[in-house]
């Protein structure tokens, strides 16, 4: 064992409380694609805000266009090391969430409960009406779009529909928010592992838990803004890291 993965397994060990943040970088070996480094989604196609998504239909179009692209990719995703180990962590009950800025649903079929998944940026594997809330399967949507190419309508009153996702522009999920920030405050160590650390208001929230008193683990393949006001920053593949440090630490192989 080195002396970074040794570092870790110690700070969780010691901690009576652990809340996991994560991002993108833990589903990469999923298959999901990064959207923000470089060579990203976005770096190809401008992100659509919210407001365009309102406002203009062909906008709706190139919205749905984009999702049912990705959609055997997200079907064919599963869980990785990285997934498998954090799921361990909440198991043996030493963390008591998910916060994450992923929309993929891999924790949840890693084994983590929904209840234990806070998700600050919705989730892709469904769609609800923005008029009633009405939730939409994205097989069924993917049907009818094949068929004519018109943006989805809800079926019980017309208004229009959307991956249940948070858009560029859109307003945070509030309760999401909240049992996030609470969490944080709980936490006595805060590992956030795969994010850049530089979308807020997500990005404020490990910031958040460390100057509550939380000791705070960057684990991340490249640098990132929150470096500095880490207690242990490892610049390291994330599934194999983890599935060390927490195989010794929880019992995960």
């Amino acid at each position: 064992m080195d002396h970074e993965v040794a570092a870790l397994r110690r700070l969780i060990e010691d901690a009576r409380r652990v809340v996991v943040f994560t991002g993108a970088g833990i589903s990469t070996r999923s298959g999901i694609p990064d959207f923000r480094s470089p060579g990203g989604v976005w770096t190809r196609e401008r992100p659509i805000l919210f407001d365009e998504f309102l406002a203009s239909e062909d906008a709706r179009r190139e919205t749905w266009r984009r999702r049912f692209a990705m959609q055997a990719v997200l079907r064919a995703a599963r869980p990785n090391r990285g997934h498998v180990a954090v799921a361990a962590l909440i198991a043996c009950g030493k963390a008591t969430v998910v916060v994450t800025q992923n929309i993929d649903g891999l924790h949840q079929a890693s084994g983590v409960s929904g209840r234990q998944v806070i998700e600050l940026h919705g989730n892709t594997t469904y769609a609800t009406c923005l008029g009633c809330g009405e939730r939409h399967e994205i097989d069924a949507l993917a049907a009818a779009f094949a068929r004519d190419g018109t943006a989805p309508r809800c079926t019980a009153c017309a208004g229009l529909v959307k991956t249940a996702t948070v858009s560029f522009g859109q307003a945070m999920p509030v309760v999401a928010m909240a049992r996030a920030e609470a969490e944080m405050q709980a936490a006595d160590l805060c590992l956030a592992v795969g994010s850049s650390l530089v979308v807020y208001p997500a990005a404020g929230l490990p910031v958040a838990a460390k100057r509550g008193g939380a000791r705070l683990v960057i684990l991340n393949r490249e640098v990132t803004p929150l470096d500095g006001l880490a207690d242990l920053v490892l610049h390291r593949e994330i599934g194999a890291t983890l599935g060390a440090t927490l195989g010794a630490a929880v019992g995960v192989q």
